[in-house]
């Protein structure tokens, strides 16, 4: 077993997204999640903030055979940084771990030119609601920044590589969040499709 963890505190609490082993509910103290883009994405994702007052609920998971690289590449927007105050996991030891976050400096507030995927959050809120019940989906909304944000509405034509299906009864959990924090839903575009297709390459 290696002693080589990460933490997912976005998609990757979603278990249909990866095939990472040795994962287990955990908590990390002085984070808390917000909405950014980089120049890397076209669209907005999730990244971590320090933030003394707040914990955030997420997936622990080892890293296969130690090598990081394979999770760096998919992180490839984000630098690794070394997680210390990480607690409420069933671990037997004391883990050494990382959290991805993107720098300071190098991200900007999410605009219509860098929207929040639907079909990204969709997964998001499946895999809190999976792991931690719609308490834990109420403490996601509670402990992430940047809900005024636009929504880009891809359900129909799911933009997210690794999107999911979610039940009706989850699809209206998700809706009606939405709804309490005032989020500003927009259509997909044209110019939408077409720039995320550039950045896969299809």
């Amino acid at each position: 077993m290696t002693n080589a963890f990460f933490f997912g505190y976005g998609s990757l609490v979603n278990r249909k997204t990866h095939a990472y082993g040795e994962a287990h509910p955990a908590r990390a103290t002085g984070w808390r999640r917000t909405w950014r883009h980089t120049a890397l994405r076209p669209v907005a994702f999730l990244t971590a903030i320090p933030d003394p007052g707040t914990v955030i609920e997420g997936l622990i998971a080892g890293v296969p055979n130690g090598d990081w690289r394979a999770l760096d590449a998919r992180e490839h927007a984000y630098d690794r940084v070394e997680l210390s105050d990480l607690d409420d996991h069933p671990l037997p030891f004391t883990p050494r771990a990382a959290i991805y976050a993107i720098p300071e400096g190098k991200h900007g507030a999410p605009s219509m030119a860098h929207p929040i995927l639907l079909s990204y959050l969709d997964v998001v809120i499946q895999g809190y609601h999976q792991e931690f019940g719609a308490e834990g989906v109420d403490r996601f909304f509670a402990t992430t920044d940047g809900w005024d944000a636009p929504i880009l509405d891809d359900r129909r034509a799911p933009q997210y590589p690794r999107h999911q299906t979610l039940t009706a009864g989850e699809t209206r959990l998700v809706d009606r969040l939405l709804d309490d924090v005032g989020a500003r839903r927009v259509s997909l575009t044209p110019a939408h499709s077409e720039a995320l297709r550039a950045t896969r390459g299809d």
